[in-house]
């Protein structure tokens, strides 16, 4: 199986949708996902991501399936006191960085400031419901690998979603600590990740990233990157 995983194109935060520069970048995603073979689309519940799948989704003759738990992730504080860089996860990693400290903790979750931060309820939605839902396409995980557990998975889907919720869906496939993958790995509007996936049936195995960051075909359309949900 291969997924394509997606982020939405310039948005109107405000008003949770796409911009005008939005819709000719997800026009012209769709362009280039129109030739993979994709079978099945799926989107985060939030507008911004629904319009870009919509692109696609027509292009195909596809519906889009509604996946709720990859809506974009909240990092505000849990208490409502300060925290640090206001909880964004990328700048976060950033500073951390910058200051010598660890970006490859496996109990993130404790430290600072992600333990105040409603981003760890938020990750941990993300990292049940992507097993879930691979589980649904034929493949459970085990510790850190995966087994082909269906016998109908050759086949093509793609992921409609965010920065972040897409971020911390592949760092829970490739087993790379949050931080790590927030501060190394950067997802532009539109841009296409590819996940290819075992259909040999019984095979415990590892996951393999054949693309990332794919943005090439916003090139002319687009504008400086903007970090955020």
């Amino acid at each position: 199986m291969k997924i394509y995983f997606v982020r939405h194109g310039h948005p109107d935060y405000k008003n949770d949708c796409l911009t005008e520069l939005g819709n000719k970048q997800a026009a012209a995603a769709a362009e280039r996902l129109k030739d993979c073979g994709i079978e099945r689309i799926y989107a985060s519940t939030k507008g911004r991501a629904m319009q870009t799948a919509e692109h696609t989704a027509n292009l195909l003759g596809q519906d889009i399936v509604p996946c709720d738990f990859m809506r974009e992730l909240d990092w505000a504080s849990i208490d409502g006191e300060p925290i640090l860089a206001k909880g964004h996860p990328w700048a976060v990693a950033a500073i951390l960085a910058s200051e010598g400290k660890t970006l490859l903790s496996r109990e993130w979750q404790k430290d600072e400031p992600y333990c105040r931060s409603q981003i760890v309820e938020r990750a941990a939605t993300v990292t049940k419901g992507i097993d879930a839902w691979l589980a649904e396409l034929g493949y459970t995980r085990e510790g850190e690998l995966y087994r082909v557990t269906g016998e109908d998975t050759d086949k093509t889907v793609a992921m409609f979603s965010h920065a972040g919720s897409s971020s911390i869906a592949l760092s829970h496939i490739f087993n790379i600590p949050m931080p790590l993958f927030f501060a190394a790995f950067q997802l532009d509007f539109t841009s296409i990740a590819v996940v290819e996936l075992s259909n040999t049936v019984g095979e415990l195995f590892c996951p393999k990233l054949m693309l990332f960051n794919d943005a090439k075909h916003i090139e002319g359309i687009t504008i400086e990157n903007v970090f955020g949900n």
